[in-house]
């Protein structure tokens, strides 16, 4: 007789274990401790075998029967379910194996003795804060295009142009990884940036890329322009700050706390109309050190070539930068967008810190009323992470600021 539900939850434990058949080779196993566990009785080839299909009543009597059903169906066509039940095991668990993250760490290993220690560190803490997150615990026959797209957009959405489009290279060559071992059949990442990630906004601001990095420094350290040695120091000291060039040749000494090494800009000469604090390294105190020589007796910290008395012009920068060879290439304001971009990707900041340093609150949003000291002591440490990564891509430790003399 076919069991029922009702049946099926009044069956009682005994002591020893025992069956309640069902129809077709399917029955209850009753254990002594009052589970129930479905099991699918047949024959393959003559061998008798037995199929689990779960326990009671955790899998109904209704989807007990769909599997002895499916079981029966592989059966017809000469498969062993027990066989088909492994392999479907065998493949769930190589998924969880091949998850995004244990793929992507396989690749990096294979890769990361081609590259530089320091690059190789930049790698993974790429993948760790951009991918891992969302993609992480994904198996990877599980990640398609679109989902692929929707994390890369949202590092485009945070403002990290250029990050979003190196995680799109890394995703290729890690799924390019995965298909070479057969872990996948096609690659969700054989896509170009450009069909669905906009330009990296400029406006009218040219920056130069971190890898352009090496030979600007060079130019500007050794002076290759013969510039106004205020002209030079003023350049250096806005690539480290990353202040506004409004906000950099107004810079006064009264503001300056050489004990606190910090630089207070007036909420004035602020874009936001608020206070903001510029922690200052050790390469921006010699900066300021050597200035002294030139502006100490002045209100101005940079002078006007022309008249000490007065600050630097707003076009001294720009036409600093012309003489160098960087017309059209790169601006004053140019070492802000290089800074953002260059700090959250290369020094591996979160985007709040270098932002919160630029200032880019826009007028009305909430955070306008913001505690000037906010993230004050990341930004301290930041601030001098940076200055230390520009003196390594100078490459020379006898390169330092104030390097040519009047």
């Amino acid at each position: 007789m076919a069991l029922s539900d009702v049946a099926c939850r009044s069956l009682k434990p005994r002591e020893k274990p025992y069956k309640k058949g069902d129809q077709n080779g399917l029955y209850l196993l009753v254990m002594p401790n009052g589970s129930k566990l479905w099991r699918y009785k047949y024959r393959y080839f003559g061998k008798e075998k037995q199929l689990s299909l779960g326990q009671y009543p955790l899998v109904s009597l209704l989807e007990a029967r769909e599997g002895r059903d499916k079981a029966r169906k592989l059966l017809i066509t000469h498969q062993d379910p027990s066989l088909v039940k492994q392999e479907e095991k065998r493949q769930v668990q190589a998924s969880i194996a091949n998850t995004f993250e244990a793929v992507a760490r396989e690749w990096f290993e294979k890769h990361k003795s081609k590259w530089s220690p320091q690059h190789a560190q930049t790698v993974w803490r790429r993948l760790e804060r951009d991918l891992f997150p969302e993609l992480g615990n994904v198996p990877v026959k599980e990640i398609n295009t679109p989902r692929l797209a929707q994390v890369i957009e949202s590092i485009e959405k945070r403002g990290a142009y250029e990050m979003a489009r190196r995680s799109l290279q890394y995703c290729r060559a890690i799924f390019a990884y995965a298909k070479l071992k057969g872990k996948i059949q096609n690659n969700p990442a054989d896509v170009k940036a450009k069909d669905f990630l906009a330009p990296a906004p400029r406006g009218n601001f040219a920056a130069i890329e971190v890898k352009d990095l090496p030979e600007f420094l060079s130019k500007l350290y050794r002076n290759e322009a013969r510039l106004f040695i205020p002209t030079q120091l003023a350049m250096e000291m806005m690539l480290l700050t990353f202040v506004r060039t409004s906000e950099l040749i107004k810079a006064k000494w009264s503001e300056i706390d050489f004990d606190k090494k910090q630089w207070l800009i007036p909420a004035e000469r602020m874009k936001m109309k608020r206070d903001h604090i510029v922690p200052l390294s050790r390469q921006v105190i010699a900066i300021l050190e050597k200035m002294k020589k030139f502006s100490a007796r002045w209100e101005y910290i940079f002078p006007s070539q022309r008249t000490p008395r007065m600050h630097m012009s707003n076009g001294a920068i720009l036409m600093g930068l012309d003489r160098m060879g960087y017309r059209g290439i790169h601006t004053g304001h140019g070492f802000r967008a290089l800074a953002m971009t260059t700090i959250m990707e290369e020094l591996g900041y979160p985007y709040e810190i270098p932002d919160m340093q630029l200032a880019h609150a826009k007028e009305g949003d909430v955070r306008r009323a913001y505690d000037r000291t906010k993230f004050l002591t990341q930004r301290q440490k930041m601030m001098q992470d940076w200055a230390d990564y520009i003196d390594s891509l100078a490459g020379r430790s006898d390169v330092i600021v104030g390097r040519v003399e009047a």
